[in-house]
């Protein structure tokens, strides 16, 4: 199972095995605030896709078309978080914007799911 979380959220024993799926670090935490199993920038979106965007919602259908076939080009990196998720039952993709239902975690969540 793949669940999608804020990093700035407390972690929780639900959460299982927890990726942060961010190309930068989040702003004001520590890596032991954060408490994550692993950083996986090679899945966050491309710098350039990241700045165009810049969290505009009115980008948002073209962010997911172009981030997802971001996604298509990185299979190494997705195979390895689907062998997570067989191992460890649970992974958690932690995101740190404050939109929590326009974010590459959410877009990259559905695209483990096909």
């Amino acid at each position: 199972m793949f669940r999608i979380k804020r990093i700035y959220d407390t972690a929780e024993q639900q959460d299982g095995y927890r990726i942060l799926v961010d190309r930068l670090w989040p702003r004001g935490l520590s890596k032991r605030q954060a408490n994550i199993d692993l950083w996986l920038t090679e899945v966050a979106p491309s710098d350039d896709l990241r700045k165009r965007y810049a969290h505009d919602t009115n980008k948002w259908p073209e962010f997911q078309n172009r981030y997802t076939q971001e996604l298509k080009s990185k299979s190494e990196s997705i195979d390895h978080i689907s062998k997570l998720e067989e191992k460890h039952g649970t992974v958690t993709l932690l995101f740190a914007a404050k939109d929590t239902t326009h974010n590459n975690a959410m877009i990259l969540r559905d695209f483990l799911h096909k």
